[in-house]
């Protein structure tokens, strides 16, 4: 029961901020301070916020959109190939130096971004990148914490056995890990994708030190640029927020659809033995 209770209190805690931003998105800037915030205003304005979001600047939002969903999903797509592949490498194959490599991996998930960030834009400046895409891209798609985890995935779900019989029958290692590891990771590799692309999705300091041109921002340093804007036209507040429940119900969406694969792991887990 106290467990119970203690989810319960969990669940209130993280959702009503979601409720607050998705309910305020149906008001006008004077409803967001004149009406009490978990409930809609008598006279809402739901899609009169969504087409007044979609169309200023040009409909610059939506191009704020296209930047954060490239520089999420490439980022964590490739940061899931690489931790994989890395956190495989370590967990089947012996060599010199593992544990002391695994180790300073490790030291890179206690870095703060904020610690790196200047030394990575003087290493970005220094051949060209800052202001382009590649300025947030590449340092994205580097996962500590996903090494962490396909090491451990890979060490409890790919027996070595697999692994023998596959070389007795003549195959590659690439052809192992792509064909057989692989596909008893997915939900190791799910996992690592959706942490890097809300991360990612989320990342407010690397754009904000690598970028200055509008129109290469991502959805955070948008709806900020447009949040500075708001003492000289009060509309702004309708669409800042507006702009984060939007944000907020893609990540949601991604969230639900890629749920059945741990679904499937857990079912695949409950039926073994």
């Amino acid at each position: 029961m106290a467990v119970n209770a203690v989810l319960v209190v969990a669940a209130i805690y993280f959702l009503l901020p979601l409720v607050w931003v998705l309910v305020a998105a149906t008001k006008s800037p004077a409803d967001l301070f004149g009406t009490f915030g978990l409930w809609f205003s008598d006279t809402p304005r739901a899609w009169g916020n969504l087409v007044l979001l979609f169309t200023q600047d040009g409909g610059l939002f939506t191009r704020w959109v296209l930047n954060s969903i490239l520089y999420s999903g490439v980022g964590a797509l490739v940061a899931m190939l690489i931790a994989s592949a890395c956190g495989y490498a370590i967990a089947k194959y012996p060599f010199r130096g593992r544990e002391a490599l695994f180790s300073i991996i490790l030291g890179g998930v206690l870095v703060p971004a904020t610690v790196i960030a200047l030394p990575l834009y003087f290493l970005l400046n220094t051949v060209g990148m800052t202001g382009s895409y590649w300025a947030v891209l590449l340092p994205s798609m580097v996962s500590p914490f996903g090494v962490y985890l396909a090491r451990i995935h890979a060490a409890s779900s790919v027996p070595d056995e697999v692994i023998e019989a596959a070389r007795l029958d003549g195959a590659g290692e690439v052809r192992i890990f792509a064909t057989m590891s692989a596909r008893m990771m997915v939900p190791a590799l799910v996992t690592i994708f959706l942490f890097q692309f809300v991360t990612i999705w989320n990342n407010y300091l690397l754009p904000l030190v690598m970028l200055n041109d509008t129109q290469t921002f991502p959805v955070t340093l948008g709806l900020t640029l447009w949040n500075s804007q708001t003492q000289r036209d009060p509309d702004f507040y309708a669409l800042v927020v507006a702009g984060s429940a939007v944000s907020a119900l893609l990540l949601v969406v991604l969230m639900v659809g890629l749920q059945r694969f741990w679904r499937a792991d857990l079912t695949a887990g409950a039926t073994k033995g």
